[in-house]
C-alpha cells in the first residue's frame, strides 16, 4: 500500500484512493499537445528555393572538433556544469571492468579510440550524445574507481588501478589524446529545432553502433523533470513486481526488458494515450512528441501526474493482484504468466477513467477479472495485446475495456 495507510488494505486502498477522483488529471501544459505547426519543409520548392534554403544553413549544423589530452579531459569533467553526465542518460547496460579496462589498454598502445559527440546546450556547456560510456570510464580509472583486469596485450597490469601503475605507463596514459565533435548551439534557433536536430544526430549516431530502442533515444533527447518522473514511477515496487523486475538494480541489469527501458515506456504510454484521439501517424512517433511537449512541464504538473499514476497503479494492483498486465489465454483457458505492454494500455488507461468507482471495482473483483476473461474470450486473438496497431484498433481496445470496467456495478 502507500506508505503511511494503515488498517484493512482495501479501506486504506478506498480512502487513498478518494484523493484522486480526476479521471483525466490532465495538466496545463498537456493542452498543448498535439496542436500542429505549418510545415513547410514538404511543400513542393523549385530547384531556385531548395538551393536558398541550402545558403540559408537550413537543415545544417554547425559543428567543431576539439582534441584534449586524457588529463585535462578528465580534470575539466570536475568543472560544475562543464559536461553533463546525468545518471541513465542513454543506457541502463554499464560497461563492465573488463570493458572499461580494454578502453585503457587501447590508450596505452595508442589504439586509435572513436570521437565522443557533444551538444552544446549553452555557451561552454556540454551534454553528452554519443560517449557516455568512455568518458565515464576514463574518469572512473583517474578516480581509481576499478583495476584493470583481462588485459589481452598487457596482462602484466592487471590488479593495477591508476595511482598504482608504473610512472612509464601512466605518463603513456596522461599524454594520449581524446576527440570531441560538438554540436554547437548555434545550430539551432528555437526549441523545437533543438529537438528535432539532436533527435535525428542521436538517431544517425546510433544507427552505426548498438541499436537503441526508442525510449532509450527518448530519455536521452528529452531530459527534464517529466522523464525523471518516468524513472521513478517505473521504480515503485508494485510496478516492478507486476512486470517481474528486480528491485535490485544489479539483477534488473539481466533483464532485457529493464534495459531497453521498456518499463519506463509502459508508464509514458499511459500518460500519452489519455490523449490517445489525437494520435497522428506513428505511436511512436506520437509518444516523441508527447515527450517534447512535457520537456515544460512544472512542478505542480509534475506532481499531479504522479499523484494520479501511483493511485492508478494501487487500484491495478488490488483489483488484478498477481494477475495485472496479465492475458487471458482463451485457447488454454489460463492467465499468461508474463505481463503485456499492450494489455497493460488497457489496463492503466481503462482504471484511470473509472478511479471514480474504485470502491466498487474492488468490492467486484472477481466481477472484473470474469469480465476480462469474457473479453477475451469473445474478441479475436490479438485485439487487447496490440498485434492490430492502426489508431482505431488502438483506440477500440482502450474503449472496450474501458467500457467493461464502466459496466461493473
Amino acid at each position: 500500500m502507500l506508505s503511511g495507510l494503515a488498517g484493512d488494505p482495501t479501506v486504506a486502498t478506498r480512502q487513498t484512493l478518494t484523493n484522486h477522483l480526476d479521471m483525466h488529471a490532465f495538466t496545463d501544459i498537456e493542452s498543448s499537445f498535439a496542436e500542429k505547426t505549418p510545415d513547410s519543409s514538404t511543400t513542393k520548392q523549385s530547384d531556385a528555393e531548395i538551393n536558398d534554403r541550402y545558403i540559408k544553413g537550413e537543415g545544417r549544423i554547425l559543428i567543431e572538433t576539439n582534441r584534449e589530452r586524457l588529463s585535462v579531459f578528465v580534470e575539466s569533467l570536475k568543472k560544475p556544469g562543464y559536461i553533463e553526465l546525468a545518471p541513465f542518460y542513454q543506457r541502463r547496460e554499464r560497461w563492465t571492468n573488463d570493458r572499461k579496462s580494454s578502453l585503457i589498454e587501447s590508450f596505452i598502445m595508442n589504439i586509435p579510440v572513436p570521437p565522443v559527440f557533444l551538444y552544446e546546450k549553452e555557451f561552454n556547456q556540454y551534454e553528452v550524445m554519443d560517449g557516455q560510456q568512455r568518458i565515464s570510464a576514463l574518469r572512473d580509472f583517474y578516480d581509481d574507481g576499478f583495476p584493470l583486469e583481462k588485459l589481452e596485450y598487457w596482462p602484466e597490469l592487471d590488479g593495477k588501478k591508476y595511482s598504482t601503475l608504473p610512472d612509464k605507463i601512466r605518463a603513456g596514459i596522461d599524454r594520449r589524446s581524446i576527440s570531441s565533435i560538438v554540436l554547437l548551439k548555434e545550430s539551432a534557433t528555437d526549441d523545437k529545432e533543438v529537438s528535432l536536430i539532436r533527435r535525428v544526430v542521436f538517431d544517425r549516431l546510433n544507427r552505426g553502433g548498438i541499436r537503441l530502442e526508442r525510449q532509450e533515444i527518448r530519455n536521452a533527447l528529452f531530459a527534464s523533470p517529466f522523464n525523471d518522473l518516468l524513472h521513478r514511477l517505473a521504480a515503485l515496487p508494485k510496478f516492478k513486481k507486476a512486470w517481474r523486475i528486480p528491485m535490485d538494480s544489479d539483477e534488473a541489469s539481466n533483464s532485457i526488458f529493464y534495459q531497453k527501458m521498456g518499463d519506463m515506456e509502459v508508464v509514458l504510454r499511459f500518460f500519452a494515450l489519455r490523449h490517445a484521439e489525437k494520435i497522428e501517424g506513428p505511436l511512436q512517433q506520437f509518444l516523441d512528441d508527447y515527450m517534447f511537449t512535457m520537456q515544460k512541464a512544472t512542478t505542480t504538473d509534475i506532481d499531479v501526474l504522479e499523484k494520479h499514476f501511483e493511485a492508478v497503479l494501487e487500484l491495478g494492483d488490488e483489483v488484478f493482484k498477481e494477475k495485472l498486465f496479465r492475458v487471458w489465454d482463451a485457447d488454454v483457458m489460463k492467465w499468461s504468466t508474463l505481463p503485456n505492454k499492450g494489455f497493460s494500455d488497457c489496463v492503466l488507461t481503462g482504471l484511470a477513467w473509472n478511479l471514480d468507482k474504485a470502491a466498487t471495482l474492488i468490492d467486484k473483483r472477481e466481477a472484473v477479472m470474469e469480465a476480462t476473461k469474457q473479453l477475451f474470450e469473445s474478441h479475436e486473438a490479438g485485439t487487447f495485446t496490440g498485434r492490430k496497431s492502426t489508431k482505431q484498433d488502438l483506440l477500440d481496445r482502450l474503449t472496450l475495456f474501458r467500457s467493461m470496467l464502466e459496466s461493473i456495478q
